[in-house]
């Protein structure tokens, strides 16, 4: 398909989004009431509003702004003998998205991946189905209206044990599979995938706050870190370094400050000391835990070397911020944290496509291969070897 062509089928859709948003409401309506007991971030996911379908528009505007991905020449070389080598951007082909919750991966992953000229097959989770439904016939509707096959996006209305023989068998002959949910599902996707698999790791961010610090300016950092708690760019961890000055006093106003936006504070021990209102933890597992609540576990650090070493241990990769005066310091944090994001003096929450400028994203990749961080329609492409020749051998 011609960039024309593709950047066609996303402005139609844009369109189509902002005329139907009476519709994709009542689906959405329709899917929060079927599952009435659901938690505050199962709803925070789940939930589509005007400002919603703003952000779906402005991903679509944004990925057809953006240059096509495929065709890119990587690398070219002219032998001797006049063999002409090329190395060419070319899409993976079939790409099946795998999430729970959260219909905007419906328009935004999919926009992501079809910008880079691959077919995309969703499987969403149940109690996004009517949402998810509809928003793929808007899909197949702009596809149609601009000539193009109303096939290059598909949902699947498969059960979960559907799902697991499909992902077990590659019966739809599947290229990448990009898993978007709880650990148990990327375990289960890794663990019998026959073909290559990008996951999209799970938050559990870290921020440290170094001793020569703006406190008021890590405090700003850790409350914009919580302000939404079902995202995986959120803190749910703060490591603090124990030669901060007047530390008791700046922990218990921190502290105080965190209750007063109703995030309970955890903390172990040596925090639980320094103020009564924390609710000690000292079960190191805590720290592996992405918690998608209201919550904080609060810790303390000999220096920036043990910092990073929990860090490194505990997280699950994706953004790690320090917060100092420091350059020097926070440039070695940001170069030995294992992070696919590393912040100085800046909110974990910019740990997005639409922020980072790529657009949708669909995915934030915590793998070091092929790509890192949020991936964009620039990074869902493989490469494939052109070679011109005029009859040329090799002896």
């Amino acid at each position: 398909m011609e960039s024309k062509q593709k950047n066609s089928v996303l402005s139609s859709l844009s369109v189509l989004l902002s005329h139907h948003r009476k519709e994709i409401i009542e689906a959405n309506r329709a899917d929060i009431d079927a599952f009435p007991y659901m938690d505050d971030a199962m709803i925070d996911r789940l939930k589509v509003d005007d400002k919603k379908i703003d952000g779906m528009i402005r991903s679509l505007e944004e990925v057809a702004a953006q240059t096509d991905p495929e065709g890119k020449t990587i690398y070219e070389f002219t032998r001797e003998d006049r063999l002409h080598i090329v190395n060419r951007t070319v899409p993976f082909g079939t790409i099946l998205i795998i999430y729970e919750s959260r219909p905007d991966v419906t328009i935004e992953a999919a926009a992501t991946a079809f910008k880079a000229g691959n077919h995309i097959l969703l499987k969403g989770g149940k109690e996004a189905f009517h949402t998810n439904t509809y928003l793929t016939l808007l899909w197949q509707q702009a596809l149609s209206d601009n000539g193009a096959d109303k096939r290059r996006v598909e949902y699947l209305s498969l059960t979960h044990d559907e799902t697991q023989q499909l992902i077990r068998e590659n019966s739809r002959k599947v290229d990448l599979i990009i898993p978007r949910g709880g650990e148990r599902l990327i375990r289960f996707v890794q663990e019998n995938a026959s073909v290559p698999v990008i996951i999209s790791g799970r938050g559990n961010n870290f921020l440290y706050v170094e001793s020569n610090v703006d406190f008021d300016m890590a405090t700003a950092l850790i409350l914009n870190g919580k302000k939404r708690i079902s995202v995986c760019n959120a803190i749910d961890k703060v490591i603090i370094d124990k030669m901060l000055p007047e530390l008791q006093e700046k922990i218990s106003s921190l502290v105080t400050v965190l209750l007063d936006k109703g995030i309970e504070v955890w903390g172990n021990s040596g925090i639980a000391g320094l103020s009564e209102k924390v609710k000690e933890e000292n079960n190191a597992a805590t720290l592996c835990e992405e918690y998608l609540a209201p919550k904080l576990y609060l810790t303390l650090a000999d220096d920036m070397t043990e910092a990073i070493q929990i860090i490194n241990h505990y997280s699950g990769g994706h953004s790690a911020v320090i917060v100092t005066n420091n350059r020097s310091k926070a440039e070695q944090f940001m170069q030995q944290v294992d992070c696919a994001a590393v912040y100085h003096n800046a909110s974990s929450r910019f740990t997005d496509g639409g922020q980072f400028g790529v657009g949708a994203e669909i995915a934030i990749s915590t793998q070091k291969l092929h790509f890192r961080g949020p991936l964009g329609a620039q990074e869902l492409v493989t490469n494939k070897w052109f070679v011109y020749g005029e009859g040329q051998i090799r002896e």
